[in-house]
């Protein structure tokens, strides 16, 4: 998978995409992430990928020609299965969406700033709005790293276990299991004798019925319509 992202923040991008699980799906070749600075697409010789609203009002707005002429530069590439803006007014992000996307080849993320990006390039090229969550934060680079997460993750070879994604919470609509490991007996603090049985089948029932009732309790919402 090949994953292209805009922003005029390029650096906030570099720790999370740099360590752990997202590295090593990059080393591994199963993942490539491009980061392309904005400003490279600048109006003029400052630096300019922003300008004031029309109507009035406080904040800046993401000029339209620098963003139009990233992405259809980028496009002389290859063509996206998605072109993804990361909004706060954009579809929840969820675990169904990342699987989906998991299985596409091509991604371009266009990270938010300021007030946001000139509705024109939201109409013309936007084929998918992302929201993390009903809050605003300084900039989608923060969303556009867990979005790439969530994703990279679920592509075949890229954790160590192939199986454990398929665990995670929100799978089936149920979140995950408590879970322990060793010592058996911390500070009185015993595991289930369930869990140290060896039967597999009450095992997974067990886990199945802690995830249950882990959701009717935390997020019921996620069960409606199921039971």
């Amino acid at each position: 998978m090949h994953i292209d992202i805009i922003t005029v923040v390029p650096e906030l991008l570099d720790s999370p995409l740099g360590h752990s699980i997202m590295k090593r799906a990059m080393q591994k070749g199963l993942l490539t992430v491009a980061v392309h600075h904005l400003r490279q697409w600048a109006v003029n010789e400052y630096g300019q990928v922003d300008d004031y609203q029309y109507g009035g009002g406080a904040g800046m707005v993401m000029m339209p020609e620098p963003l139009a002429n990233a992405i259809e530069k980028l496009q002389e590439q290859g063509s996206y299965d998605e072109i993804i803006f990361m909004t706060p007014d954009g579809t929840r992000f969820d675990q169904p969406t990342a699987n989906r996307l998991s299985l596409q080849n091509r991604l371009l993320i266009i990270c938010g700033h300021y007030k946001g990006i000139d509705q024109r390039i939201r109409d013309t090229y936007i084929t998918m709005e992302i929201s993390i969550g009903d809050f605003v934060l300084s900039g989608g680079e923060l969303p556009a790293a867990m979005v790439v997460d969530a994703i990279g993750r679920l592509i075949p070879g890229v954790l160590n276990d192939e199986t454990s994604a398929l665990f995670d919470s929100f799978q089936d609509n149920l979140l995950a299991p408590p879970v322990y490991t060793r010592p058996a007996d911390f500070r009185g603090m015993k595991v289930p004798d369930i869990l140290l049985s060896g039967d597999t089948r009450k095992i997974e029932e067990w886990r199945y019925e802690q995830s249950l009732q882990r959701t009717q309790e935390r997020r019921p919402d996620l069960l409606e319509g199921e039971l």
